[in-house]
């Protein structure tokens, strides 16, 4: 292998850790890997990787909340076969999930591509700030609610959050926990609530990207580089959820109000 295909590895290893880094915290995953990929110069990485690197994500995210996960699953099934109270919760938890995926499911869909022609460094700059102010007026707020007084309305305003996020610049974590603690919801309840809404959409980001990476023509050259930055992304996600609930815990969300607002003025400076 070569010197340059090693510098290309180890390009993609960082931009996995930029995403692996910056999916849990509310800074703009898609943002921050764009930033990442012109400064390394290696330009827009298209679908394809946005697609590998998201499953990462998705697949730490999986096995963080695993037990959460297994509880919903089982409860839920057991609720439909025997409408038994004791599993109501959770059914109406799934059920909430399901709700809150929709909004961005449609505009997905309906305009992904469109998004992602009008993006550059000026629009996450401003998407950036957008984050930090949002951030800012919820940064005192830890509402009563938990899992079982969650509403439609409310899982549908998160649901909107998430919506808004397509955007790069803006945080799709940021946004369904500024939503969720916006409605009420206590910060564990919109941490768990937010990141268990990740899940639906990036299966249903693989399903629909699969084709895209059967037909993508330079997948023998790129298997150890995309292989790298999957490994890169799974890992650090894993660990940066970690460190972001212990700063949920402490209640130090705002710290990242100030990190978007020093962000988006140096995109602002030097872009």
């Amino acid at each position: 292998m070569g010197e340059i295909d090693i510098i290309f590895i180890v390009k993609m290893i960082i931009i996995g850790l930029v995403q692996g880094l910056t999916e849990p915290i509310p800074v703009s995953s898609s943002g921050h890997v764009m930033i990442a990929s012109e400064i390394l110069g290696l330009g827009e990485q298209g679908f394809t990787f946005a697609i590998l690197t998201n499953t990462a994500s998705m697949l730490a995210i999986l096995y963080f909340y695993r037990q959460d996960m297994v509880r919903l699953t089982i409860n839920s099934i057991h609720y439909l076969k025997t409408k038994n109270r004791r599993y109501k919760s959770d059914f109406r938890f799934v059920c909430f999930i399901v709700i809150a995926t929709i909004p961005a499911a449609v505009l997905g869909i309906l305009l992904n591509d469109y998004i992602a022609e009008k993006v550059n460094m000026a629009t996450i700059a401003v998407m950036l700030f957008i984050t930090g102010v949002a951030l800012w007026l919820i940064r005192n707020m830890n509402g009563d609610k938990d899992e079982r007084d969650i509403t439609i309305k409310d899982a549908f305003i998160v649901g909107l959050g998430q919506a808004v996020a397509l955007t790069p610049g803006i945080s799709r974590s940021g946004a369904t926990i500024i939503s969720a603690i916006a409605v009420g919801m206590k910060h564990d309840t919109a941490l768990r609530f937010s990141f268990m809404l990740y899940i639906p959409v990036s299966i249903g980001g693989v399903i629909l990207g699969f084709s895209d990476f059967l037909n993508e023509p330079n997948k023998a050259n790129l298997a150890i580089p995309y292989l790298a930055a999957f490994i890169a992304t799974l890992l650090m996600t894993y660990f940066a959820l970690k460190w972001f609930m212990g700063i949920m815990k402490n209640g130090k969300l705002v710290y990242f109000t100030y990190y978007c607002f020093i962000m988006g003025a140096l995109l602002q400076i030097f872009f």
